[in-house]
């Protein structure tokens, strides 16, 4: 099927679901393009009893998108940069160490606790799966997603000072996560030889190279765009320069092998630093810089919810593999508040930090397409159906449920005086 008709269904349901949800539903727009996808894809499943002519034809649509390479290669260094250009920089700066430990050790510390508790579990119901494999799943499970977490968090009603360490972990921890998925990944197809001390050093070169070296060149890259920004003034060139940055930024961190989502969130997080903009943008060039990736933002996130919606579609919803994603909600949401539970307690001596942060930190950590793409590149012989499936499962309660009770949930442990007093605050 052609490029161009693809992309045309797809915005045209996008625009068709979005209004639907506007005027009837009136969920949050990332949550209520998902609900409604899915809520097709089982129309669609429902008319195959009479005629499965148009079933066919969406399974076919969806099978000739490749998921992983339109999320991982396409759209996300967009919508990072989007969303790193619009998160307050210095009060990231403020949480930057707790942001930077979430990211990375809790990132590791969940992996390889999904990763033991889904593997006693899964055998346990029958399922012949390996440590590695289970790994595998840990890896792409427990890094919260930075475009379902921003879609949602900023509407939530959350206290900033709370959506900021959320906010500011997903945006990074994605990345880390990734480099995690693929590490273990090479681990997993070399053979025996990784348990020698050579192959151990080289995954661990591997790893911050792709970490360090991907914040280094990030740091780079916004520092020469904030140089280029600050020497004209003509809105429509500036404009094309912030695009040239995560573009080309994007290639050229791939090609010298490092973390490309990284560099596109360090990228992002100098350019929309105030004092940076204050700098090198008049207001003319603010404002539209600021249209133009709020209209990508939003364009980007419609089109990825609606794909997550129907990727139903190509998944095999197996009764006893829904059952382990049912019971692998359970396993990732206490996975990740243990590997919380020592850096809050740790940093919570220096920082200010709300009551309960823990309990909604775990449960303000959604789940997003990302963890839908590394699934969908699992080889077939590392049951690749069981964690596809499983993902899909927690992913969509992750965002559903998760997303939709998060500001509930906030108000119900902190109160409502609390909620108010630290929004009012400026945290």
């Amino acid at each position: 099927m052609d490029l161009f008709v693809i992309a045309s269904i797809l915005i045209v349901l996008s625009a068709i679901f979005g209004y639907i949800n506007i005027r009837f539903l009136k969920l949050p727009n990332t949550i209520g393009l998902m609900v409604i996808a899915i809520l097709f894809t089982l129309g669609l499943f429902l008319t195959s009893f009479v005629n499965n002519s148009l079933l066919h034809f969406a399974e076919n649509l969806i099978s000739e998108i490749d998921f992983k390479t339109v999320l991982l290669d396409v759209m996300l260094g967009f919508l990072l940069f989007a969303g790193a250009m619009h998160t307050n920089f210095d009060q990231l700066k403020v949480q930057r160490w707790p942001v930077i430990v979430f990211a990375t050790v809790g990132v590791l510390t969940s992996t390889f606790l999904v990763g033991g508790l889904s593997f006693y579990v899964f055998n346990a119901m029958g399922f012949e799966v390996s440590f590695i494999h289970c790994l595998l799943f840990g890896a792409l499970i427990s890094p919260t997603d930075p475009i379902a977490v921003l879609g949602i968090m900023k509407k939530a009603g959350v206290p900033k000072i709370l959506e900021t360490k959320i906010v500011g972990e997903s945006l990074f921890n994605d990345g880390v996560g990734v480099v995690v998925f693929l590490t273990i990944l090479s681990i997993a197809t070399g053979g025996d030889g990784v348990h020698g001390g050579s192959s151990i050093s080289s995954v661990a070169t591997l790893f911050g190279q792709e970490v360090i070296g991907g914040i280094i060149f990030g740091a780079i890259l916004g520092w020469l765009t904030f140089k280029l920004l600050k020497s004209i003034d003509d809105y429509e060139i500036e404009v094309l320069i912030t695009l040239a940055c995560v573009m080309g930024g994007y290639v050229f961190a791939h090609y010298l092998h490092l973390s490309a989502p990284l560099a596109i969130v360090v990228a992002g997080l100098i350019v929309g630093n105030d004092t940076v903009r204050d700098t090198s943008m008049s207001a003319i060039t603010e404002e539209f810089v600021d249209k133009f990736w709020e209209l990508v933002d939003m364009l980007l996130n419609a089109l990825l919810f609606v794909l997550i919606g129907l990727e139903l579609l190509v998944i095999s919803f197996e009764m006893n593999y829904v059952m382990a994603g049912l019971i692998s909600i359970v396993l990732v949401l206490l996975a990740r508040f243990l590997s919380l539970l020592i850096p809050v307690k740790i940093f919570a001596k220096k920082l200010e930090f709300l009551p309960n942060t823990t309990t909604l930190m775990t449960w303000g950590g959604l789940r997003g397409g990302i963890s839908i793409a590394l699934a969908l590149s699992l080889p077939e012989e590392m049951n690749r159906d069981l964690f596809l499936t499983v993902t899909y499962v927690v992913v969509v309660f992750s965002i559903i449920v998760q997303g939709l009770s998060i500001g509930k949930v906030a108000t119900r442990l902190l109160g409502k005086d609390l909620m108010t007093q630290t929004n009012n605050d400026g945290h």
